[in-house]
């Protein structure tokens, strides 16, 4: 799925690590622009020298005090569009469009919001498709998992990894009901050339003391009331158990679950009430299982006898309810029997070097990694190296940030590893952002090809989310990327249900079920029918955005006075427009 960065979930059969064929470094995913292509075609370089600086957190007013607390604030370095490049999609060798900025660092909370405004990262390079004009538009696109639906598809590959696991054996004739990478990032050809890292050393990164920003501050006469971030309050839960029928509703936005109504049967048909109701050979055997057991065992409880009552109230939880759907918790967390012929295991491990799993597992992970993009992608060594995967998949942005009401793994960028019988055969690359599980890549072992792991991961990931709703409550989305509907290969993404797509003009979420009429009659189209909406987070003062210039932050006012060079208003412009009013006054632009 998308499983890759902003566009992550599939590959067209292109490599997705080696941009162009020259001294580049990584293949995108979706089809975007720049040099090291990331999900969704974003590409490192762009055709400009880009930077390498590490730093985390967020605030809303980005100060030295802040780096000195131990969080930096998000610092980029803007490329704005470039020309087109090959489209991995359509084939168009110039059709590919996208603007482009290096994150030198970001956090969380930014990325969230940028990807909320159709930006994706792919390592350190973060891309927006240009809508209108790129060959293949590309939509963001995320799942609602906590209404997830499972699929008869979704449901065939979850018992086949069961009955593999159980029994060794599984059919080896892959499913052509969804793509096998179907949720891994789109792969896309990339055909740039990696510019190299950015001139720029650490110590322009770092701002200079609060003092000094805050004299910067107070030169500009327009400082304006301060905007607050909105850190929605979450509730801690306890409870494990998964409440997936529950309406989360989302800030801002309208609720649409939707109500199944069931007719009651017609004079003749359907069950007859004055019989018990059927019950299901599986429960039954179960049931008496646990009578048997308690009729020839003593069952000691702290000391004392089981009570009857406790009896009574054992027998009835070992009934299933009726009538009740399967969730995807039961397919997944289902116990095996004794004798199981494999042991998978699934280990989440940080993306950094300083992570003792991540570094012991770093080699054999790189050589999975090579081994998949030589099989599926056809890449040449040279193009899937331990720089390549590196700079691809292990280098990001993001550090980890721990709150005390988000999820116990804290946020971040995470390797989530499948482990069967103690090797790795497969893993998928995610952010666990503030709203949302982000998919950024899924890479595999070729020889499991039949367990179907992209879909399986997807769907694992899918429960993970829900897993980190109970502790994160705000955390309810499963964001795959990108949706390409001029791609057939790519439409697959749509059958993870339900599922919204981002109007590209007013960023508001439209059900995927209201855009695929449109996107029938045209590539490129509107999804908010509200002919009178527009962009409420577009900028609207252009001299509140953030500067960071020669180590020191500064409104672009009290910069645009100071520089002496050409003018660059119409990039800084651009570059705001394309981040949001609120993201361009907490996120500093560097200028040399």
């Amino acid at each position: 799925m998308q499983r890759g960065s902003a566009g992550a979930l599939t590959k067209d059969g292109e490599s997705a690590i080696s941009c162009g064929r020259s001294a580049c470094a990584a293949r995108s995913k979706d089809g975007g622009g720049g040099c090291f292509r990331a999900a969704g075609g974003a590409v490192y370089g762009g055709g400009q020298d880009t930077v390498l600086s590490r730093a985390a957190g967020h605030g809303q007013r980005v100060t030295a005090e802040m780096a000195a607390a131990g969080g930096s604030p998000t610092i980029v370095e803007y490329f704005g569009g470039e020309d087109g490049y090959r489209c991995g999609y359509c084939k168009n060798e110039t059709g590919n469009l996208s603007h482009g900025m290096w994150a030198h660092s970001m956090t969380v909370q930014d990325y969230q919001d940028l990807i909320d405004r159709g930006w994706r990262r792919s390592g350190k390079y973060v891309y927006k498709p240009i809508m209108n004009q790129t060959c293949c538009p590309q939509y963001t696109i995320r799942c609602q998992a906590l209404h997830f639906q499972t699929s008869k598809s979704h449901k065939k590959v979850l018992k086949k990894m069961l009955k593999f696991l159980s029994k060794g054996d599984a059919s080896k004739v892959v499913s052509e009901e969804e793509p096998m990478d179907s949720h891994i990032e789109d792969a896309v050809a990339c055909d740039f050339a990696y510019k190299g890292e950015s001139h720029v050393s650490q110590s322009e990164l770092t701002p200079l003391s609060v003092d000094h920003t805050e004299r910067v501050e107070n030169e500009d006469q327009h400082t304006g009331e301060e905007k607050e971030e909105g850190n929605v309050q979450k509730v801690e839960s306890d409870s494990l158990q998964l409440h997936a029928d529950k309406e989360t509703p989302v800030p801002g936005e309208p609720s649409r679950s939707a109500k199944v109504v069931h007719a009651p049967p017609k004079p003749g048909k359907g069950a007859d009430l004055s019989k018990p109701l059927c019950r299901k050979a599986k429960d039954i055997r179960k049931e008496r299982k646990l009578q048997k057991l308690l009729q020839n065992q003593t069952c000691a409880v702290e000391g004392s006898q089981l009570q009857a009552t406790d009896q009574v109230f054992l027998l009835q939880n070992s009934k299933s309810k009726p009538n009740q759907p399967k969730t995807i918790e039961d397919f997944i967390f289902v116990s095996l029997p004794d004798d199981a012929q494999h042991k998978l295991e699934v280990r989440l491990v940080p993306a950094s070097f300083e992570d003792p799993q991540f570094k012991s597992s770093f080699n054999q992970s790189a050589t999975l990694f090579a081994k998949y993009q030589m099989a599926v992608h056809k890449d040449t060594p040279s193009e899937c190296g331990e720089n390549e995967f590196t700079r691809f998949l292990c280098d990001s942005p993001l550090e980890a940030e721990n709150v005390p009401n988000g999820p116990e793994c804290g946020y971040g960028s995470f390797h989530q590893q499948y482990w069967l019988d103690g090797k790795i055969i497969a893993v998928g690359v995610i952010d666990i952002l503030p709203y949302c599980v982000s998919s950024v890549y899924l890479y595999y072992d070729p020889d499991y090809s039949f367990l179907s792991l992209g879909v399986y991961s997807a769907l694992r990931e899918i429960t993970f989310t829900r897993q980190l709703h109970e502790k994160a409550p705000d955390l309810c989305f499963y964001y795959m990327g990108f949706y390409i509907h001029s791609c057939p290969k790519m439409r697959y993404k749509g059958q993870y249900r339900p599922s919204d797509l981002l109007c590209p003009e007013t960023y508001v979420w439209t059900p995927i079920e209201q855009c695929l009429p449109l996107l029938e009659h045209s590539k490129y189209c509107r999804f908010n029918q509200d002919g009178k909406a527009v962009d409420e987070g577009r900028i609207k003062e252009l001299g509140r955005v953030r500067v960071l210039h020669k180590r020191t932050v500064m409104p672009y006012s009290v910069y645009k006075k100071r520089w002496k060079g050409p003018s660059d208003e119409a990039s800084v412009q651009q570059y705001a427009s394309l981040v949001g009013q609120t993201c361009s006054e907490r996120m500093l632009l560097f200028r040399s």
